[in-house]
């Protein structure tokens, strides 16, 4: 194999790598919570609708930066930065943050009005899938 063909079947690898790693996301509500749609998650979680109380998974959690480019189309860096802005001019409170999966299915549970984010793999019987993060 010449290098420019091994470069390139390792390239592919690690895309399919990358994609086979890539979660299933879900938000997630309390069980009486009405499903929502991908753009009303959107607004939650960027501070443009108070209809829901949004969860937020640790800053360094790898689904958080996964979760932030589905629903919005933005980074990490750019949340933050629209956050600041809404705290700083008093429109907004940041969403909860909490260590993990489990701990937004907690909060989500005790919460008829919050929203938050895990796995698909880590749904059960507490919380209520609202949709899909694709």
């Amino acid at each position: 194999m010449n290098l420019r063909k091994i470069v390139s079947t390792l390239s592919m690898l690690l895309a399919l790598t990358g994609a086979a790693q890539a979660a299933d996301i879900v938000v997630i509500g309390n069980p009486s919570a009405a499903p929502l749609t991908k753009d009303q998650v959107a607004d939650v979680f960027l501070g443009k609708s108070q209809s829901s109380v949004p969860v937020d998974q640790l800053e360094s959690a790898p689904i958080r930066a996964e979760f932030y480019k589905k629903a919005t189309g933005r980074d990490q860096a750019q949340i933050k930065a629209l956050w600041s802005r809404l705290v700083f001019s008093g429109k907004a409170q940041p969403p909860k943050e909490v260590a993990d999966s489990g701990a937004v299915k907690k909060a989500v549970a005790a919460d008829p009005k919050a929203i938050g984010y895990i796995e698909k793999s880590a749904v059960d019987g507490s919380v209520k899938v609202l949709t899909a993060v694709e």
